[in-house]
């Protein structure tokens, strides 16, 4: 997923901390990556929370951050009920769901490829109309 992400989209820059992976839109590279709001993230430990069980061997998510649209379409009701620990299954993020995030644990990159395109193009739109200010 990582060498997907760095390899398919222009202007991508990433941090990585503690195994987790940050992907930010920074075609310049202007930095810091503390200023921007991430597009993607890839978490592989339960540091953050520990709904998805992400403790077990091989296992990690994929957080995408979607523009309300897009989200709306996924999730026109929110769920009643949620196994975050389910494999390649889209689902709105446990703790940032309410600002369009979702999550897989997991993904296979059919499932997250469009999800992944749309949060670059939604970053680079963000960072056009920052910089045009």
């Amino acid at each position: 997923m990582k060498r997907y992400v760095d390899s398919s989209f222009p202007g991508i820059a990433s941090v990585d901390n503690d195994g987790d992976t940050f992907w930010y839109y920074d075609p310049t590279g202007e930095g810091p990556p503390e200023r921007w709001i991430p597009l993607a993230t890839l978490v592989t430990g339960d540091r953050y929370d520990t709904v998805s069980d992400l403790g077990r061997p091989g296992r990690y998510r994929l957080n995408i951050g979607l523009t309300k649209a897009t989200y709306q379409k996924l999730f026109d009701r929110p769920p009643t009920a949620i196994d975050y620990t389910a494999t390649d299954v889209v689902l709105p993020h446990p703790e940032y769901g309410t600002q369009h995030w979702v999550c897989v644990v997991n993904p296979s990159l059919d499932t997250v490829r469009d999800l992944v395109a749309e949060a670059y193009e939604f970053a680079v739109r963000k960072h056009a109309n920052r910089t045009g200010r």
